[in-house]
């Protein structure tokens, strides 16, 4: 069986690690049509837009899609095209793994949580006021007028929306995860005691939900005490669900745990469609020096893989991967506990060592 999968080189690294994903990919013996399509920085000026339509329709076409890191300005410039692209399509959960490797530097060990993040409202949501506006001034007077509250008139706003229908479909979608992969635990975070109204809402129906998984453990935890347990002991935690804000940052912290952004894979899924990227950004000033590691690339084709059902291949590919960690000489500076190690390689050196363990256990 030939796969149509849509392919989003993106910016920066984003070329390089999404060509060694891809090398890695074909190498399992899986067959793959790739339907290139281009975002980010790189196309603003030929498409007047860093998300043209065609990206869209070569993912509604083709049902999943492998992405590279794209270039956000912070600060200015275009809004994100990972939040347009996620509502866009209704991506609505974002998947991410973080499993220890052995080899991996790393002070924990035994370490396999899933982020199970809410992709399309919360504080990224996109809702802003930018300060001095007549927009911002009329919710200062809003605000006036029905909380008596004053609030500084050069203020800039970043709407939180967090709605019932949307929180129970992502508190779903982990418990329906943690059973179809025989997780024992759901954890959802909040600041309930606080934001009443909207970490309020998404607690109250996480609760209700989590009453119809019995056989599921559940548990909430305020996002401050969260990151401090995880800090202490990560191995309590299995499936952890969040809104969209914490879940990006507790994703990036559990990628803290278990070696850095370079193992963080990660998933964006819908009700039909699935777009597979790693956790990491586009680090532009590495553009092109075959210096970073495609390992969380890589990792998020096998999270593709096992979405298509190729299980086998998957594992293969997983297996591999870790090998190569574990040999710990094939592999980029950041997997060195020193980082100024003479011995890292590059890029494709690590996918080319990748590629030979799985040549070793199609023989084996």
């Amino acid at each position: 069986m030939v796969y149509d999968v849509t392919l989003i080189p993106g910016d920066g690294i984003g070329p390089e690690v999404t060509e060694a994903a891809k090398r890695a990919l074909e190498a399992t013996g899986v067959i793959f049509h790739w339907d290139l399509a281009y975002a980010g920085a790189s196309v603003q000026d030929k498409f007047g837009t860093p998300l043209p339509d065609l990206v869209f329709e070569s993912i509604r076409k083709n049902k999943v899609a492998l992405k590279g890191p794209v270039t956000t300005p912070v600060g200015s410039g275009f809004r994100s095209v990972n939040v347009a692209l996620r509502k866009g399509l209704d991506l609505y959960a974002c998947l991410r793994p973080c499993k220890t490797y052995s080899g991996a530097p790393t002070l924990y060990k035994d370490v396999d949580i899933v982020v199970v993040r809410e992709n399309t409202e919360d504080l990224y949501s996109g809702i802003e006021f930018e300060e001095g506006t007549p927009e911002a001034k009329r919710l200062i007077e809003l605000i006036l007028e029905t909380k008596e509250e004053a609030v500084r008139t050069d203020s800039g706003f970043s709407i939180k929306s967090i709605s019932e229908a949307n929180s129970r479909r992502i508190v779903k979608f982990a418990f329906e995860y943690a059973r179809a992969h025989q997780r024992k635990k759901v954890t959802a975070v909040h600041k309930a005691n606080i934001m009443k109204f909207s970490d309020g809402l998404f607690l109250a129906v996480a609760r209700e939900v989590a009453r119809e998984y019995p056989d599921i453990e559940f548990e909430d935890r305020l996002v401050d005490n969260m990151t401090m347990q995880l800090a202490k002991r990560p191995q309590q935690f299995d499936v952890i669900v969040a809104p969209n804000l914490y879940g990006d940052i507790i994703s990036d912290l559990c990628a803290g745990l278990v070696g850095g952004l370079g193992l963080a894979p990660g998933a964006n899924l819908g009700d039909n469609m699935a777009v597979f990227e790693p956790t990491h950004g586009s680090a532009p000033k590495y553009a092109g020096q075959n210096k970073v590691n495609p390992m969380a690339v890589m990792l998020s084709g096998v999270m593709l893989l096992h979405h298509l059902n190729e299980t086998k291949a998957a594992d293969r590919l997983e297996k591999a991967i870790a090998e190569v960690i574990a040999e710990g000489k094939s592999v980029t500076y950041d997997m060195k506990l020193n980082m100024a190690d003479a011995q890292a390689v590059g890029t494709s050196q690590v996918v080319d060592a990748v590629i030979e363990k799985l040549e070793e256990s199609s023989h084996s």
